[in-house]
């Protein structure tokens, strides 16, 4: 038989989820077995994981997502510590420009207090801004148009997603998980069809498995159908710019989401990164990058030059088109088992706020693989069960 014979976990998909979640399950003193990573491109160059905005939030409408981005901040700034103390591990800071939310309409300003309430409440330090506020803090921004912001510079802007990616991973394998580059086709669920027995390669190999995860990202569907189970969970294309601004800024940049849904956040040296999305926003094909050439000219470039007029003169250093995992029921995460194929594992959907909130997922997912339980967070809600029965728990603070 090959080496890769049977493993008591196949995570299939290696980027932050799967990676994550690898390191905390070969980590826990509990778990002896071996665990397998299945990822069909190793250089991870179209994953959500390297198409992101590299940032971290707590400004959510759901207290659990606030806890989890908590945890995600905790575990980003304490890399080293959470790894043993390996002084090879980098020391890692969140660069805390902060999230400002724009609202242009009393309605939508009383779902930024709302939202504001429920995070402060969790221990959040969301603070809302009048206009003038806005006005005084930042006057690079035109708010004729603004009703209210919200913002919070507590935890919150960017991180080097990157490193922490890299050392998931490298920490996993030094705890003995096996990396393999292949394309999980299909599975095989045993008499009765209540677990699945092995993952099937493109290659044609077949490895047996004591329990299979799904951490697929945007192609998080096509791997539960292999399992024969249906989840609403979709590619979403999201398309993302670098510029370069002939005046820049005077001071930093928050991680500004604007009322036309144009997001624009500080980069650095007079760079910045933005991105949006169509008015038309169907599923697509996972392997689709192609970039709307239009978007850029007609919507997101004017977005920008009204919110900040002296993003007039800007020039477009780098663009890509990446995928939100979307939800389709509630752009909510799904986490746990299924509720009849027992030993297939959901990590799937998280809609655009998953990098933020791998660190807290991988660790809820090993404990309740190990242990039967939630031990750190009870991440229960985001169950199976509510797909199962159309009861959405839906996140409104999406971007």
């Amino acid at each position: 038989m090959a080496a890769h014979s049977g493993y008591d976990v196949v995570i299939v998909g290696g980027a932050i989820m799967g990676a994550s979640l690898a390191w905390f399950l070969s980590g826990d003193p509990d778990f002896d077995g071996r665990i397998l990573v299945v990822e069909r491109d190793p250089t991870y160059a179209n994953s959500s994981t390297m198409h992101t905005t590299s940032c971290i939030r707590q400004q959510f409408s759901h207290a659990l997502n606030v806890r989890i981005s908590q945890f995600g901040a905790e575990f980003i700034t304490g890399l080293r510590g959470f790894m043993g103390g390996d002084e090879r591990v980098p020391e890692i800071a969140i660069r805390n420009f902060g999230y400002m939310y724009l609202a242009g309409t009393e309605a939508r300003a009383d779902e930024l207090r709302r939202d504001q309430a429920v995070q402060v409440a969790a221990g959040a330090a969301t603070r809302l801004m009048t206009p003038e506020e806005i006005a005084a803090a930042y006057p690079f921004y035109r708010v004729d148009d603004v009703a209210l912001g919200s913002i919070n510079t507590v935890d919150e802007g960017y991180w080097d997603a990157t490193a922490v990616f890299d050392w998931l991973r490298r920490k996993g394998r030094e705890q003995g998980v096996e990396y393999l580059t292949g394309e999980v086709v299909a599975m095989t669920r045993g008499a009765g069809g209540r677990r699945v027995e092995s993952v099937t390669l493109a290659s044609g190999e077949v490895i047996s498995c004591g329990q299979v995860v799904n951490a697929s990202g945007p192609r998080a569907a096509r791997t539960a159908a292999m399992a024969g189970i249906d989840l609403p969970v979709e590619p979403r294309k999201r398309y993302s710019w670098i510029f370069q601004a002939e005046k820049p800024l005077d001071r930093e940049l928050p991680l500004t989401v604007d009322l036309s849904g144009v997001h624009v956040r500080e980069a650095g040296g007079g760079t910045y990164q933005c991105g949006g999305h169509g008015a038309e926003d169907p599923a697509v094909d996972p392997d689709d990058f192609t970039m709307d050439e239009d978007l850029w000219q007609e919507h997101v470039w004017p977005a920008l030059a009204w919110r900040i007029p002296k993003f007039e003169a800007i020039k477009v250093t780098a663009e890509w088109a990446g995928h939100y995992a979307w939800n389709v029921l509630d752009r909510n995460a799904v986490l746990g088992a299924h509720d009849e194929v027992g030993n297939f594992w959901f990590m799937n959907g998280f809609s655009g706020h998953g990098l933020q909130q791998a660190p807290a997922m991988g660790r809820g997912l090993a404990e309740l693989l190990v242990h039967g339980e939630f031990r750190s967070l009870d991440l229960s809600p985001f169950g199976f069960g509510r797909i199962r029965e159309g009861r959405g728990i839906v996140e409104a603070a999406i971007i």
